[in-house]
C-alpha cells in the first residue's frame, strides 16, 4: 500500500479515537473525577492523532505522519519523542542512500494504552450522555 493510500486510510480512521484508562466508569462516579485519571501522555491532541494513525497502519514514516497530520517537522518530533519515551511508539531510524528515514510503529504496549483510553473515552460519553 502506498503512502497516499495509508494517509488517506489513516484521516478516515482517526475519528475512531483513542483508547481507554485502567477501569470502565463507574455508573455511580462523577465525570469530572474519572476525567482526571486519563492516560495523559496520549490525551493530547496530535499524540493522540499519532497513535490512532499507527493502529491503523503498521508502519508510518516521519514525513506520510507529519503529512497526515498536517504539522510541522518540531511538534511530530516532541510529540513522537514522548510516546516512544513511554515506550508507545517505536522509531527506527535508516537511510535509504544518503536520505534519513524514520520510520514509526506502535508497539504492543501503545496499542494497550490507546485501547484503554478508547474505553474510558466511551465510558465518559455514556455516563455524560446518560447522566
Amino acid at each position: 500500500m502506498g503512502a497516499k493510500s495509508r494517509a488517506s486510510s489513516a484521516a478516515g480512521k482517526l475519528a475512531a479515537g483513542p483508547r481507554a484508562v485502567e477501569k470502565p466508569l463507574d455508573r455511580g462516579a462523577s465525570v469530572g473525577g474519572t476525567a482526571a485519571s486519563l492516560d495523559r501522555i496520549i490525551h493530547e491532541r496530535l499524540r493522540l492523532a499519532i497513535v490512532s494513525a499507527l493502529s491503523v497502519n503498521s508502519i508510518l514514516t516521519f514525513a506520510e505522519l507529519k503529512k497526515l497530520l498536517e504539522t510541522t517537522d518540531g511538534n511530530l518530533s516532541v510529540h513522537s519523542r514522548k510516546l516512544e519515551d513511554a515506550g508507545y511508539i517505536a522509531v527506527e531510524k535508516k537511510f535509504e542512500g544518503r536520505v534519513p528515514r524514520t520510520e514509526y510503529s506502535l508497539t504492543t504496549t501503545g496499542r494497550a494504552a490507546l485501547e484503554r483510553y478508547l474505553t474510558h473515552m466511551e465510558a465518559l460519553i455514556r455516563a455524560t450522555r446518560h447522566g
